[in-house]
């Protein structure tokens, strides 16, 4: 049970370029499984996320493949099977809620009910009341509700119909960062509750690995990885990827010099800059990409008793510039001897009894253990 994807969907320039045979603008090629399990679409903007929700829901038609959701097959080229929306029974939440601004609550999540004996709808709409919490509202329209009433609303009205997959595009993008959390929260006790395949597409990569059990990462059109967000945060398999996920310092088509005696270790060179990485997080290759998190360097004071440049992964460098960023500091450091560009975040508390100057000199550390490859 879950989902199985696998389409392909071409944009062009203009629809006479179709039919000349050119080359399309943009081509989608989706492929991915998940069970019934709450799986984030993870990307920039255009890389095909959106489209992926549109072509499962059946407001666009691929030009190829197939899409399963628990064993239904909504769409197959080769069958010619490409089921409506309406038979698809889903439930859809749109970016911008998409109520009826002419009905009041009540009428808005019964929408979707439509044939169900009366007595059946009401009930069911008080379910949804009740497991959205905005019991009280039901005679409100939409003018005169918060946003986070009206997500709570729209989710409502897409669960009304018991669907077997519910799809949210960034659903949360309007609302308040106290209002997210505990929308969050609800998204994934509704999906434990209901068992069904929930898609869920965010830019917030906080929101992204709070919420998922799955997340899938696009690129251009394509998938990049699927994996726990413990594998994709942890386990970047390449550039793409790995700057989704916060690695800002990267450094690409390291050589590979050497492995200590033991076979655990290896020292990778990126110029003139070299470090040594756990021989297991590499691939068989004789040149690899490797990076960092800002929050993963350590830094020391220039005279500090606890380190020095003789140790592992650890370098002299200057403060380049300083940027704020609320709760912590982000700090660009050169090194020294390599003019290479690391940066690292620290927070407020640290920084506040350090002098960090532009200019200044201190000692940076990259743990060997928080160094990952791709």
């Amino acid at each position: 049970m879950g989902i199985k994807v696998d389409f392909r969907k071409r944009y062009f320039k203009k629809k006479s370029d179709k039919r000349k045979g050119k080359d399309p603008v943009f081509v989608l090629d989706a492929q991915f499984e998940a069970g019934n399990e709450l799986v984030v679409l993870f990307g920039r903007s255009g890389c095909g996320k959106t489209t992926t929700l549109q072509c499962i829901s059946g407001l666009l038609k691929p030009n190829g493949g197939k899409i399963i959701v628990n064993d239904t097959t909504y769409f197959n080229c080769h069958t010619d099977i490409n089921l409506s929306v309406q038979e698809r029974g889903l439930g859809y939440v749109f970016q911008n809620y998409a109520l009826f601004p002419h009905m009041d609550v009540k009428r808005n999540i019964a929408y979707g009910l439509n044939g169900w004996p009366e007595e059946d709808m009401d009930k069911r709409v008080e379910e949804m009341l009740d497991l959205l919490h905005i019991k009280g509202l039901e005679e409100n329209y939409p003018s005169q509700l918060s946003g986070g009433q009206k997500q709570r609303v729209a989710l409502a009205r897409a669960l009304a119909p018991k669907p077997d997959i519910l799809l949210l595009d960034e659903p949360f993008s309007a609302l308040d960062m106290v209002v997210r959390m505990k929308l969050r929260d609800k998204i994934k006790e509704i999906q434990r509750e209901l068992g069904i395949p929930v898609i869920f597409i965010t830019h917030n990569h906080v929101e992204a690995f709070t919420i998922a059990d799955r997340i899938i990462i696009f690129h251009n059109g394509r998938v990049q990885q699927n994996g726990t967000p413990e594998e994709v945060f942890y386990h970047p398999e390449n550039k793409h990827v790995a700057e989704l996920v916060g690695v800002n310092n990267i450094f690409e088509n390291a050589n590979i010099l050497q492995e200590n005696d033991a076979g655990e270790t290896l020292i990778l060179q990126s110029g003139k800059l070299r470090v040594v990485v756990n021989k297991s997080c590499l691939k068989e290759t004789d040149r690899t990409s490797w990076g960092i998190r800002p929050e993963n360097i350590r830094i020391f004071p220039a005279d500090s008793n606890e380190v020095s440049v003789k140790d592992e992964n650890t370098f002299e460098a200057n403060v380049k510039s300083i940027v704020n960023k609320g709760s912590s500091k982000i700090i660009a450091f050169e090194l020294q001897d390599h003019r290479n560009l690391l940066t690292a975040e620290i927070w407020n508390q640290f920084f506040e009894n350090t002098d960090f100057d532009i200019g200044n000199s201190f000692l940076v550390k990259m743990p060997r253990e928080k160094i990952v490859l791709f």
